[in-house]
Parts: C-alpha cells; structure tokens; sequence
C-alpha cells in the first residue's frame, strides 16, 4: 500500500476525522491540531503524525488512516450503472466509495467524503459535468482530486471542453468495467489493474 502523505490539507484532515473542514481549522486555529500556515497564503498544513494525536486525544477512530484505500466518488442518476460500478470496486477491494445521484449531492460528498477520484455522469438531471468540474477546480482544498467523465452523448469537441474544465480523462458509455478500474488505477498510480 502506498503511504499516507505526510502534510494534510485541513480538507484531506476533515476527511480522515469525519468532521467538517470548519472544525479542523477552529481546531487548528486554537492550537488544539498542531500544524502551520504556507507562507505567503492562507493555507494551512497539517503534520499526519500531529493528526493521529489529535484523533488519538478526541477518541476517533484511525480508521481511514490505516485503510490505505484510494476513494471514489461515483457521480450517476442512473441506479443501475452506479450498481455496476459499485459492485466491481467493492470486488477490487482497493476501493473506498460513496454515491451521488446529482451535482448538489456530488458536491456535498466532495467536501464530506474528500474523494480521491470523482467518475462523473457528464448528464445530470441538475448540472452538466462541466460546471461540476470548474466548481471542483476552483476550490484549492480540492486540487488533488481526480475527475473521470462518463458520458454517451458527447461530441469531440465537448470532450475537449470537459478535458479543459479540469477532467483527466472521459470514458464513454457503454463502458468496460476493466476498463473503467484501469482508468481509476492509472489515474492514481496504483500500480496493476487486477482481473476478477
């Protein structure tokens, strides 16, 4: 498994605590999370073996520090290729993930859940997949996240679009599931692609 990274993001901290990112900040600025600020901006860092303390002294569980799994965001209103997914990551068993069935939910889950990778539906019955992804990439907390499209209908110059918005990649459906977990896989530098 690779190792955890040494210096969190208050985001990536709030993630592995299951707390909001405001409690780790009024944390951080209290003294209560020990850390520092990058000079010359706003934001702050935070040491992995200062988090564990912290985690340690207020009782929760190291759980998501110790799993090593990579998270995925699955982002679909389609119930059946988000069942489809689902099942073949939690088959891989690399994978943490959570589901969202719009871009308002995607959204929430994206600051909750602090996903690795989002697969993202390019149609959603609220947003198209690239306002999703200008939103994602507007935030600093979020510059580390991964974004997959998944989409039928688009047309090459829409892809190009997508890829510009801040996607990495684009897999058009119908999609091979292998294919789709290669894609999560070299995306995040996991190494092989394991067959079922």
């Amino acid at each position: 498994m690779d190792k955890m990274k040494d210096l969190l993001t208050t985001g990536e901290a709030a993630g592995l605590c299951g707390v909001s990112q405001q409690t780790i900040i009024r944390c951080f600025d209290s003294g209560r999370i020990e850390g520092f600020r990058i000079p010359g901006s706003r934001f702050r860092r935070i040491p992995r073996h200062n988090l564990i303390k912290f985690m340690k002294e207020n009782h929760i569980p190291l759980d998501h520090l110790d799993s090593g799994k990579k998270k995925v965001l699955v982002v679909d209103d389609d119930a059946e290729i988000i069942e489809l997914i689902v099942d073949v990551l939690s088959r891989d068993g690399r994978f943490d993930f959570e589901t969202a069935s719009s871009g308002y939910d995607a959204g929430i889950l994206t600051q909750q859940f602090r996903p690795d990778v989002i697969l993202l539906d390019y149609m959603l019955p609220d947003v198209n997949g690239n306002i999703v992804c200008q939103t994602i990439r507007k935030n600093p907390e979020f510059e580390d996240i991964k974004i997959i499209i998944v989409s039928g209908v688009v047309k090459r110059e829409e892809i190009e679009l997508l890829l510009k918005s801040g996607a990495e990649d684009f897999i058009r459906k119908p999609f091979d599931v292998v294919e789709l977990v290669g894609s999560i896989v070299k995306l995040l530098e996991m190494g092989e692609v394991r067959p079922n």
